[in-house]
């Protein structure tokens, strides 16, 4: 028997702790070495890391350490020392001593030298989100929180004013989300620097810098405008240098017919991005953003959206370290739940008032952004009052997310979901945390995954009518700012968090139903379906997207009612949100059926006259002096027949922009001369989509009396109609074929007037409490 109690050497590791507790010869020293259970690690992490504490552990653990039986020789320790030796010194030029892996795996190494607890805050220091954290539950501490929110609304105001700088000063097409403006643009508005270069730059850097700046906002209606944006630049061929310079790979698809179909595949592609829903983004830019639609485009751009899901399913996978596993679709993803989702019958009126619920918050979302937008549009037209006010709500935002985490009492020791949800223990006890920190602190897409899948006791209801009262009114003074912002998770994170609410009322309504408070979550989603049906007005692909988000379709018919019923709630009361922000901008929209109560109207009463045209042969200075006083985009060619004197006959048609390009490559003769024929199809393809202004064109008197003949480029078979067409019936035409200029005249060609896409849009149909108004709009400059 080997006397004990001399000396004791201890060597803790994560899987062995050696302990020799005897004196013996020099030549023979026994080490007994015995398994620590994890039992011990938890135990250790639960502990404070003072070094008393540690000091007290250490002697319980070694007291029931007593019972030795495996032994080691003492070369049999040193053999096992030097080969963990040489593994961290491989390991350290495999990764560097920098790599995020090898810090890692360092704290686990150093765990032995019981700096566990202690390694777990230095760690949780490197990342700035926990440091955050870390000020928040010390501050609460100290009585010193003014500390870290006024830092925490300093770094808001200074990344808010760069995104707002950034769009106001660079390209103000970039503020908001860019659906409203794609709409527009798909309908055949053409918008002056919406799929320019300086536009995305605004839009993708833009939206970054926003949702750094701690705003209420997300990134997927941005991502549709960047799509739309890559697509158009794609289309277009063409990369441009500087002013007027530029490199040309290709011009088959310059106009814009093959423009706009690349836009609606790019806005497809931007929403299949940005929730790993392709069939989703296909449906959304058909119901939502293009007004024009064909068989051959379906198919093309669901192709797209499919390779853009894929790509950035291959580029997540790769920066979190699995490039091949193509594990994350999406940006945003709402996860799979953890149980199928699943409904009863008696849960389908509670959905349906739910979705009433959603109409109404809806509408009045709608209705409060218009008055906020009004204001802006009257009151903060100067630049800089607009980034000033991006700056004051993104201190707000801030400030009310602090007070909302004092004065709310709502701790908890629940585990939130996710692995990196950042949480704040403010005034709680020790191992709590407070239930307002992990909706405050982390991303919008953050947030509304913690309000789908976080568990039943992690939010109280207090915390939950408090927030969604605030999120909901930070959303409406959010959106229309001078940045780069989205709508969508605002009004899905809004309807997650009441709706979670009306979950957590049904089950304690409903003890019977057991297993309610086990997927209760459904109540989220249905709550956040019904936010955005009620914002947006946006059904099919809404429910496909939720469905893909999710992947479970056993959900997709209550997702489906919700979105409607919201959607007919919201109509009934007010426009829907991308439609009020067209109308308040002013665009001249074509919607897809005429609108009612003017069958008796006719196309004479419509009609721009008298018209301003040209001869076949018209003299230049005549040419220069119209295009310089009149404003319209397109000019009849009229001539009057040798035998009908006095009657003038129409030719055909020419756009401003041809007549523009002729002036510039100075196709023109005196009379009696052949004019120059070094003009081709590409020369007016060059030109696009920029245009050359009439002021540009330098013309010296003498050619101002030259002539130019107009026979080779103007459209001989125009679309023309009759005066005594209806409205509905010009409607149709017009919106069928897609023009841009409709010529009336009367039964002898005689041309009268023309109608354009103002003529027609002037023409509103306006719904309130259910009644159906027809508006005459008045067509101002500005």
């Amino acid at each position: 028997m080997v006397p004990q109690g001399l000396f004791i050497l201890s060597i803790e590791s994560p899987w062995v702790r050696v302990v020799s507790e005897s004196k013996l010869p020099p030549n023979l020293t026994t080490f007994t070495v015995t398994p620590v259970a994890d039992s011990y690690h938890d135990a250790l992490d639960e502990l404070p890391c003072d070094e008393t504490t540690i000091l007290q552990f250490e002697n319980e653990l070694k007291g029931q350490m007593a019972d030795t039986s495996d032994t080691l020789t003492h070369n049999s320790i040193t053999a096992l020392l030097s080969s963990k030796f040489r593994d961290i010194q491989k390991r350290l030029k495999q990764y560097g001593i920098e790599a995020p892996k090898f810090r890692k795996r360092l704290v686990s190494k150093w765990e032995s030298l019981n700096y566990d607890i202690c390694e777990n805050v230095l760690r949780m220091e490197m990342e700035m989100e926990m440091e955050m954290e870390m000020d928040f539950d010390q501050c609460a501490k100290d009585d010193c929180l003014y500390l870290p929110v006024f830092m925490w609304m300093g770094m808001n105001l200074v990344i808010t004013c760069l995104a707002s700088l950034l769009v106001t000063f660079l390209n103000q097409k970039a503020a908001g989300s860019g659906i409203p403006l794609i709409k527009a643009y798909l309908n055949g508005v053409k918008i002056p620097g919406l799929l320019s270069f300086k536009c995305f730059i605004a839009k993708s850097v833009g939206v970054v810098l926003s949702i750094l700046g701690g705003l209420f906002c997300g990134k997927e209606g941005p991502m549709a405008h960047s799509g739309g944006i890559i697509a158009a630049g794609l289309g277009k061929g063409r990369i441009r240098l500087c002013k007027g310079k530029g490199i040309s790979l290709y011009d088959g698809f310059r106009n814009d017919h093959e423009i706009r179909d690349f836009v609606a595949g790019g806005a497809a592609a931007g929403v299949s991005a940005a929730f790993g829903a392709p069939v989703g983004g296909t449906l959304f830019s058909l119901e939502e953003a293009a007004s024009f639609w064909n068989q051959d485009l379906t198919w093309r751009v669901f192709f797209g959206a499919m390779i853009s899901t894929f790509f950035t399913n291959f580029l997540l996978g790769a920066f979190h370290g699995h490039a091949t596993e193509l594990s994350s679709p999406g940006l945003v993803r709402f996860n799979v739940f953890d149980n199928d989702l699943k409904f009863d019958l008696i849960e389908i009126p509670v959905f349906v008032v739910m979705a009433v619920v959603g109409g109404v918050l809806g509408a009045s979302f709608v209705v409060l952004n218009y008055k906020l937008t009004v204001f802006r549009q009257r009151f903060l037209r100067n630049n800089w009052l607009k980034v000033i006010e991006a700056g004051v709500v993104a201190m707000v935002s801030a400030l009310l997310a602090f007070i909302l985490m004092v004065v709310v009492d709502d701790c908890t020791a629940t585990k939130p979901f996710g692995n990196n949800t950042v949480t704040a223990r403010m005034h709680c006890k020790p191992g709590e945390h407070h239930g307002l920190s992990n909706l405050f602190l982390n991303t919008p897409e953050g947030c509304l995954k913690s309000l789908l899948h976080d568990p039943y006791e992690s939010h109280s209801p207090a915390s939950l009518a408090v927030f969604t009262v605030a999120l909901y009114f930070l959303s409406v003074w959010t959106y229309g700012l001078s940045v780069s912002s989205g709508v969508f998770i605002p009004s899905l994170a809004t309807g997650a968090a009441w709706g979670r609410l009306v979950g957590m009322g049904v089950v304690d309504m409903l003890p019977g139903l057991t297993h309610l408070s086990g997927d209760f979550g459904k109540y989220a989603l249905i709550g956040a379906a019904s936010q955005i049906g009620g914002n947006l007005r946006t059904t099919i692909s809404l429910t496909v997207i939720i469905v893909e988000c999710t992947g479970d379709i056993s959900f997709g018919l209550p997702i489906m009612i919700v979105l409607m019923i919201s959607k007919w709630v919201g109509d009934f009361i007010t426009t829907g949100l991308y439609d009020m922000n067209i109308e308040v901008m002013g665009i001249p929209i074509i919607p897809f059926e005429a609108p009612p109560l003017v069958d008796d109207i006719r196309a004479s009463e419509v009609m721009t006259s008298p018209l301003i045209g040209f001869r076949p042969k018209e003299k230049v200075g005549q040419i220069i002096d119209i295009l310089k006083t009149e404003n319209m985009c397109g000019f009849p060619i009229t001539e009057m027949p040798e035998d009908e004197p006095g009657r003038v006959k129409l030719k055909g048609l020419i756009l401003r922009e041809q007549l523009i390009v002729i002036l510039k490559k100075k196709i023109f003769a005196p009379e009696g001369l052949p004019q120059p024929k070094n003009i081709t199809i590409a020369d007016f393809r060059n030109f696009y989509p920029l245009y050359l202004k009439i002021k540009d064109i330098a013309i010296s008197e003498e050619e101002r009396d030259y002539m130019i003949d107009l026979r080779p480029f103007y459209n001989p078979t125009p679309h023309t109609i009759e005066k005594t067409f209806s409205l509905p019936k010009v409607f149709n035409v017009f919106r069928g074929l897609g023009l841009r200029h409709l010529i009336v005249t009367d039964d002898k060609l005689t041309p009268l007037g023309m109608i354009t896409r103002k003529d027609l849009a002037k023409f509103r149909a306006g719904t309130k409490r259910g009644l159906v108004k027809i508006e005459h709009l008045k067509i101002e400059d500005n």
